[in-house]
């Protein structure tokens, strides 16, 4: 399928701690064959995956078997290690969606496995539209799924025609990914793939379709850690993220076995790794 990588950009590594943003679909599972990932790993993150349409079987290392399905938030966090397939389910007929990731700051990065998940409600936020808000707070609706950073994510619907001003924070920087429609995003037009990005400081945002829209609304405080991201891992330098791919081919209990994926690879096996020194990034890119 056509996989749309938003986030990180060479002019910019994160949007608050969320560092990965692929946007995918909507994509004909009869055409494709849909998705099957088989068991990789993960260190120093956090996935939080959405659907619009379609349903998706996720397997961990922590023994954790649940379903994404549309309107439902699955977060898994790797902090020290852990290792997780993910297959499109033969009832799905049609697969789009996004997949996000968060850093874990320096505190955290070594936590122990987690997962949450949460149904998030329809919630009306003005004339003609609504929102699921799936991480943080916003217009006074509150996601429990908790985060190690200050953040926001919220998937909004706006109706042709109608303008939304919504209070944030202040202390945000946000983005906003289009998925259908055109929207005019605090006096940019964005359409259907573009991510338009408003600095920390604004107190509200102003949102006018063109088209039914539908976005993800993304914020957090500003992350000024420096990380280097390498395929499915995070680390802070070069070393460590060998190590971490090292222990991997190794089939390292680090990141531990996932019980019960029957697709075409028992694992992924990790890329080579590029010539030449691995190089941290911060929020405005690369080094």
């Amino acid at each position: 399928m056509t996989v749309r990588r938003t986030l990180p950009h060479r002019d910019r590594s994160f949007v608050g701690a969320w560092c990965f943003v692929d946007h995918y679909g909507p994509d004909d599972v009869s055409t494709t064959g849909g998705m099957d990932v088989p068991p990789h790993p993960h260190t120093g993150l956090q996935t939080v995956s959405w659907l619009f349409e379609g349903e998706i079987e996720h397997r961990d290392t922590a023994g954790v078997h649940e379903m994404v399905r549309p309107g439902e938030v699955n977060l898994m966090t790797s902090g020290h290690g852990i290792a997780h397939s993910e297959v499109s389910t033969p009832e799905t007929r049609t697969l789009h969606g996004v997949q996000l990731w968060v850093v874990l700051p320096e505190v955290d990065r070594d936590m122990g496995r987690e997962f949450q998940h949460h149904a998030a409600p329809s919630v009306p936020l003005g004339e003609g539209c609504t929102a699921r808000v799936f991480i943080g707070t916003l217009a006074g609706h509150t996601s429990p799924v908790q985060t190690r950073t200050p953040l926001l994510g919220a998937e909004l619907t706006i109706a042709d025609g109608a303008t939304v001003t919504l209070d944030v924070d202040t202390a945000y920087e946000h983005g906003l990914l289009v998925d259908t429609g055109e929207v005019t995003f605090a006096g940019q037009r964005l359409g259907r793939g573009d991510l338009g990005i408003v600095e920390a400081g604004a107190s509200t945002l102003t949102l006018e379709a063109h088209g039914d829209v539908r976005a993800v609304l993304l914020g957090g405080t500003p992350y000024d850690e420096e990380i280097v991201m390498w395929w499915n891992f995070i680390g802070r330098n070069h070393d460590e993220v060998v190590a971490f791919r090292e222990q991997w081919q190794a089939r390292s209990e680090r990141f531990g076995e996932v019980e019960g994926y029957a697709g075409r690879l028992s694992w992924l096996p990790a890329p080579d790794l590029p010539r030449g020194e691995l190089r941290p990034r911060t929020r405005t890119g690369r080094h």
